[in-house]
């Protein structure tokens, strides 16, 4: 007997089935519990504050404000001892989240991250990691763990560690150099983390030094003064990043003193905002330099101001106070100095506030008590020429700048010099900065690395242990390179789309030696646009007849001529710059002027890279003839 129309039990079927799939949905959030290793923070609400606060393990010297409106402040210590970073995140207003990470450069995707967020019955902490997309995924393994949540003065506060390399994949490996830092809040409860996505958030990115020396300060003298060298009053622009230039003049007859500490001097409110400064000694050559207070990149800036380039101080956005050591300190007026300054101030306004006026700039602690030793500021790497070039859309193109060893046996004492600290410089298509020491043919000190180096981020980095470069020393600087959105060459020179690779190194005792740099060799150069020219078929060539720039500009820039070009700059003969101060060169032989790289020290990227060339017309030719001992067969080869 049928009791019920096939039209209604439909409805039916239907109706219940609806039903039975909200029960489970409502059942599966109410009973969501986290995985075993997740940590369940038990938060006391916002009016509960405590005015007490508990110590941490450690002191935590070092912070920064993460956004620009300074709701988000880092604060951290590193032990060495544990290999291990203790972190504090302070958040001025937690709604259901935040959320901290660690990525190669500062990307959403592929980051290491730390999360806290509540399914809006718990709240719960744990280590995370983001997709090729961005989504959220628990790590299995957990390596951030957590000391203390909980609200105080001020804010929530969220303290945990982590060691330097926990040999999880999917972590990102604290080490020395530059650490990008991405942040967000969360404005809604999750379920679960696999439900964040963090395109779908507001985020934000930090740069930070992460791993800093672990040696106290040295005590100031009692006879310590101060200068202020300060942006006047200015009116930060309603725009995203702007330079600052302006222009200072020392005391009148201000004698010879030694700077022996700096810090930065911050307006307040505008923590989040002034990014970085730097303070440019002028030449003394050009006598008085003209007042300016505007943007560097303005054309109504003085021709001078180019001539202020010796680097005097620089702070970046978390930097400590630097001291120099006890035994040195950097002259500062007196006879034959300038007098006149430059202050360089980059604002970073994302969010385009106006009417916000700014005096920030460095304080310089300096003493007439004259310490042992002047420090000197020496400049490594490559020199400031379109010589060099880095090809267009390049993954990871390399250039090297080499100090060579007739060059510190010519200037260098007999005891050497003692590298305490430096700073590492390219433009924005630089991604990696390494300067180490070789000794007889082996290198055997790193004496600075930054492989997430950004442009946007240089400051003076004072070395965990001086590094001793002796008489006969050689010292290399590479830098590392990224194309990828250019469609033409990028040459060496002072523009921000050209490039550089440069380490300004601050050592003692200061010498004449104030410029220790190279460039391939041109007449190596121009056989290379002769060969290349002739072998992508122009049966004319202009080599030699117009600029290098325009020649590079000319090449059809396939696999092949990349390179070529990579393996001509680690082989050919190169031409050595050793000035002495006064932009002077050093007295030396002709054979320095054009030497050939120390080949003990080019490794895999020699020879070797020619046996992956692909085999066109003149490839025999030209392997035989670079795998002679002296390149100079290879100009004479492809002359022919």
């Amino acid at each position: 007997m049928r009791i019920l129309s096939r039209e209604f039990r439909l409805q039916d079927v239907t109706v219940m089935y609806l039903t039975a799939l909200a029960a489970l949905m409502v059942i599966l959030v109410a009973s969501y519990q986290a995985p075993s290793h997740i940590t369940v923070v038990e938060l006391a609400p916002p009016d509960s504050k405590s005015s007490d606060v508990t110590p941490p393990a450690l002191p935590l010297p070092f912070r920064v404000l993460l956004d620009p409106l300074g709701r988000l402040q880092l604060a951290w210590n590193v032990s060495y001892a544990r290999q291990e970073v203790y972190m504090e995140l302070k958040v001025a207003e937690l709604k259901h989240g935040v959320v901290l990470g660690m990525s190669d450069r500062g990307e959403l995707t592929d980051a290491d991250l730390v999360l806290l967020w509540d399914s809006g019955s718990k709240s719960y902490f744990g280590d995370a990691w983001s997709d090729s997309e961005g989504k959220v995924t628990l790590d299995s393994q957990q390596n951030y763990e957590l000391i203390e949540a909980k609200w105080k003065s001020g804010g929530f506060y969220l303290l945990f560690k982590r060691p330097f390399s926990t040999c999880d994949p999917r972590d990102y490996l604290i080490e020395e150099g530059t650490v990008h830092i991405i942040y967000g809040l969360l404005d809604q409860p999750l379920a679960s983390p696999e439900q964040l996505n963090l395109s779908r958030i507001h985020t934000g990115l930090q740069r930070i030094l992460m791993l800093r020396p672990d040696t106290p300060a040295p005590a100031l003298p009692p006879d310590v003064q101060t200068l202020d060298v300060v942006a006047p009053h200015v009116v930060i622009p309603t725009q995203e990043t702007t330079y600052w230039c302006s222009i200072h003049k020392l005391p009148e007859n201000m004698a010879e003193n030694h700077i022996v500490m700096y810090e930065s001097v911050i307006t307040p409110g505008n923590e989040a905002i002034v990014h970085h400064i730097e303070v440019f000694e002028c030449s003394p050559d050009d006598g008085d330099v003209p007042q300016y207070s505007g943007s560097c990149d303005n054309k109504m800036v003085p021709a001078n101001l180019n001539f202020c380039r010796h680097v005097l101080a620089a702070w970046a956005m978390g930097a400590e106070a630097f001291y120099y050591p006890p035994d040195a300190g950097l002259p500062i007026g007196g006879p034959g100095s300038s007098r006149f300054l430059r202050l360089e101030v980059h604002y970073h306004n994302p969010l385009l506030i106006s009417g916000r006026r700014d005096s920030s700039g460095i304080r310089l602690h300096y003493t007439p008590s004259l310490r042992r030793y002047d420090a000197g500021i020496m400049e490594l790497g490559l020199v400031y020429t379109p010589i060099m070039a880095v090809p267009p859309k390049q993954h990871s193109f390399y250039l090297t700048g080499y100090c060579t060893s007739r060059c510190t046996r010519t200037a260098l004492p007999r005891g050497g010099i003692f590298i305490f600290a430096s700073q590492l410089h390219t433009h924005l298509a630089g991604r990696g900065v390494r300067t180490v020491l070789v000794r007889g043919g082996q290198e055997v000190e790193v004496v600075q690395e930054d492989q997430h180096f950004s442009t946007h981020y240089q400051t003076i980095r004072v070395l965990r242990k001086m590094t001793n470069v002796l008489p006969g020393d050689v010292l290399i600087t590479k830098c590392t390179y990224n194309t990828e959105d250019r469609d033409k060459p990028t040459v060496g020179g002072f523009g921000i789309m050209e490039e550089m690779c440069v380490n300004y190194v601050h050592y003692y005792p200061r010498t004449q030696l104030e410029l220790c740099k190279s460039h391939v060799d041109l007449d190596h150069l121009q056989k290379y646009f002769s060969f290349i020219n002739r072998f992508q078929g122009k049966e004319q060539c202009v080599c030699g007849d117009e600029g290098v720039t325009e020649q590079y500009s000319r090449l059809q820039w396939d696999g092949f001529a990349t390179q070529v070009l990579d393996s001509l700059y680690n082989t050919a003969p190169i031409s050595m710059h050793c000035n002495q101060s006064t932009a002077r060169l050093f007295p030396v032989s002709l054979k320095d002027v054009c030497q050939s790289p120390p080949r003990a020290y080019v490794g895999s990227l020699g020879y070797s890279g020619f046996n992956q060339l692909p085999r066109k017309k003149g490839r025999l030719g030209l392997l035989k003839a670079l795998n002679q001992p002296h390149i100079i067969t290879y100009a004479q080869q492809i002359d022919g």
